[in-house]
């Protein structure tokens, strides 16, 4: 459902270039910003990695002996090592730092980087499942709270706002962050079951439900896409916070999809430039600084959108109640 916005009925929606240019003006005007960004990219690029070797070896070494049970699921043993050797090997958890829906921007955190310009990273092994888990719950919550600090320096910036809300902010932010958990893995899971069994079935069978899976997950995602902006622009709790999104989203798709389509356009469409440096040169900091730069704009724009859209919503309604209070008169 949207809002009809002819020609002196209602006055038009916000501009979407008007935001995005707005958002890139305030980060360059605050270039400090960024910094979040940066530095975890320098962290995951040159820092040490986290390894899941010792959890993996055992079952990658079992895999012959279960090729020789099940033969219809393992058609290309050799190719199946070499994946989970190759994950053995680079998977590196602290990738995990960008926690979603409320995180820090990362160029780097679904990227295989097995040498930087100072060579071989040092690798850690986080060792059992129980260390595994512990570490990814630790990872998460540092991922949050660290996430919850650059959304709200991001929206102090975008909104010129000197409203002090931080600790109230991240708690509210922290509690969006475990129900978008609890929601992707209740819908997460059985896709992921689905997924595996149409795999060993079909490999197009595979493809062809990965690809519909993920129109649903955008279809299911795209409602409540801006549940984060309703608490840190206007300090709803998190259950307000998801409803305001999806009240937004409802009566302004055309104009909102629009937004979002462009957002993801530019943010991966320039995904692709930043990393073209190979990862052994330094020319990479110049991808990871621009990326910074550009997704934290574009961050800066979501929540300048968020407030004239809602803003303009308002303004809508009041106009749609005197109509209906002027009929019944």
């Amino acid at each position: 459902m949207s809002i009809p916005t002819s020609q002196g009925k209602f006055p038009p929606p916000p501009g979407l270039l008007a935001s995005i240019m707005a958002g890139f003006d305030s980060v360059a005007t605050h270039i400090a910003v960024i910094l979040p960004p940066v530095l975890l990219d320098l962290f995951l690029w040159l820092g040490p990695h986290l390894r899941l070797k010792q959890f993996l070896q055992p079952v990658i070494s079992q895999l012959p002996s279960l090729a020789t049970s099940f033969p219809a699921s393992f058609p290309d043993l050799a190719t199946i090592q070499a994946t989970w050797n190759a994950i053995a090997e680079n998977f590196n958890l602290f990738v995990i730092l960008r926690t979603f829906p409320v995180g820090i921007t990362s160029l780097l955190s679904f990227k295989t980087l097995a040498q930087n310009p100072l060579g071989i990273p040092q690798n850690l092994d986080a060792g059992s499942f129980v260390g595994i888990l512990g570490w990814a719950l630790v990872l998460v919550f540092v991922g949050w709270i660290t996430g919850g600090i650059y959304y709200y320096w991001v929206s102090r910036v975008a909104l010129k706002s000197d409203v002090h809300t931080l600790g109230k902010s991240l708690a509210q932010a922290l509690l969006l962050s475990i129900i978008w958990a609890g929601l992707l893995f209740l819908i997460g899971l059985p896709v992921l079951i689905v997924l595996t069994i149409l795999t060993v079935v079909s490999t197009v069978l595979g493809q062809i439900a990965l690809f519909a899976g993920a129109i649903m997950i955008i279809w299911l995602v795209m409602p409540i896409f801006f549940s984060a902006h309703g608490i840190f622009t206007f300090q709803l709790d998190a259950l307000r916070a998801i409803l305001s999104s999806l009240r937004m989203v409802r009566f302004t798709l055309p104009n909102t999809g629009l937004f979002l389509m462009v957002f993801l356009l530019i943010n991966y469409g320039l995904g692709y430039l930043w990393t073209t440096p190979a990862q052994t040169s330094w020319w990479m900091l110049v991808g990871i600084g621009g990326h910074a730069f550009v997704s934290t704009a574009l961050l800066a724009a979501s929540f300048i959108y968020y407030r004239d859209i809602n803003a303009w919503l308002k303004v809508i309604f009041e106009q749609l109640q005197s109509q209906a209070t002027s009929a019944k008169v």
